[in-house]
């Protein structure tokens, strides 16, 4: 016992409102970032992008109630920024 807290405590769960109102945001990011990038990828290409991302939103409530939503909205969200590079744009050691 550290400060009156225990070492083994469980981790906060976090309410499912909040975790997907998280989700949402980061995935909206990603939606904007790829209409910043659309002249550079094919009609085609950004239709898909943008079906996938609006199947994910719909569904986002459910995913985020799902045992391994950290998991799987993450692996989601990482396949979202091989393709916008999201990441790499907000990496302050991007910036020069």
């Amino acid at each position: 016992m550290v400060d009156g807290l225990s070492l083994h405590a469980h981790p906060r769960v976090i309410p499912a409102s909040a975790r997907s109102e998280f989700y949402r945001e980061e995935f909206a990011k990603h939606r904007r970032c790829l209409q910043q990038q659309r002249e550079y990828f094919s009609e085609s290409a950004v239709t898909e992008a943008e079906t996938a991302l609006s199947r994910i939103l719909v569904q986002l409530e459910w995913l985020c109630s799902q045992n391994d939503a950290n998991e799987l909205l993450g692996c989601l969200l990482r396949q979202f920024d091989k393709v916008t590079r999201l990441s790499a744009l907000s990496d302050p050691r991007n910036v020069h």
